[in-house]
């Protein structure tokens, strides 16, 4: 398959899942919104070795928050609810009631059994001055703060997501490599449920399962490194000399499918040879993209 001159590689991505929530973050500004987003979901790229992993999925104006001020959406994922709640709980307590002027709400439909409590386990910060307000079926948590207070909602849904579905980008050089990734994160950011948890979206070191020291989980995918093309079995097509790999965290396969499509499509531009995907021949995780069923028959290339 060739899509806007580019080769599209006969392979899939493999991903697996976890469990996710959303948090909206609001406050007196965007600015103040985003910087609350951005520390929050900081050091949130691999659960390899974070927490969680964490980003924002996309700005709100005020006709789309509870409290009609701007704000920002937030993505966890984790392996498991408890996981998410810890992780979760931690990450708003340090990094959102912190910020001047903010709000914490739930962003996902809330159902009895799959929640945990945010504003229920940061209520003790207010050392016995806190309060909590019931509107509908809905709790919130008054939290005293230097500059006013800080509202959290009681609790937070949870779903079922899907996590590390991606593709690489197989550049002749860096410069072309990084023009191509940059490209497919903007388009990518314009595709609801989904966040790119790695630094400005992208990641320059793809790993693979396991290592040749035992205490490492994952370690160099060396088919994919340049460097030792000569040393290794090597995957790199012929005049390849940079891969940049885009990994996507969804709230549904559909959102997932979405955001590969829209960043591929955006990444076949000149200086990009191909396009491929990392999996672990399908050992690792449930979910397989394969990328040349993105499209339909009618899709033009």
């Amino acid at each position: 398959m060739i899509r806007r001159g580019v080769a599209i590689l006969d392979t899939f991505a493999e991903a697996f899942g976890m469990t996710a929530a959303r948090a909206v973050v609001t406050a007196a500004t965007l600015e103040w919104a985003r910087a609350a987003g951005q520390a929050a979901t900081g050091y949130g790229c691999s659960v390899l070795g974070c927490d969680a992993e964490a980003g924002i999925e996309r700005d709100l104006d005020s006709s789309e928050t509870p409290d009609g001020r701007p704000g920002v959406s937030l993505l966890f994922f984790a392996f498991s609810r408890d996981a998410l709640a810890k992780a979760t709980t931690n990450r708003v307590g340090q990094c959102v009631l912190t910020c001047p002027s903010t709000a914490c709400f739930n962003g996902l439909t809330r159902l009895p059994d799959k929640s945990f409590r945010v504003g229920g386990g940061l209520r003790y910060f207010g050392d016995g001055f806190q309060s909590s307000k019931l509107l509908g079926d809905r709790r919130f948590w008054r939290i005293p703060t230097m500059d006013g207070e800080f509202l959290c909602e009681d609790e937070f849904g949870t779903v079922k997501g899907i996590a590390g579905g991606n593709f690489l980008i197989l550049a002749a050089d860096e410069r072309a490599g990084l023009a191509a990734a940059g490209a497919a994160v903007e388009a990518i950011r314009r595709v609801p449920e989904v966040i790119l948890p790695f630094p400005g979206g992208v990641v320059r070191s793809g790993s693979k399962v396991g290592s040749k020291y035992p205490k490492l989980r994952a370690s160099t995918n060396q088919a994919w490194c340049p460097t030792l093309r000569g040393a290794v079995d090597s995957e790199l097509p012929t005049g390849v000399n940079a891969v940049y790999e885009i990994v996507i965290d969804g709230l549904s396969r559909a959102s997932v499918e979405a955001a590969m499509r829209a960043g591929i499509d955006a990444a076949c531009r000149p200086g990009v040879l191909g396009i491929g995907a990392g999996n672990y021949g399908g050992k690792l995780g449930p979910h397989q993209f394969r990328l040349r069923d993105l499209w339909g028959p009618g899709d033009p290339c």
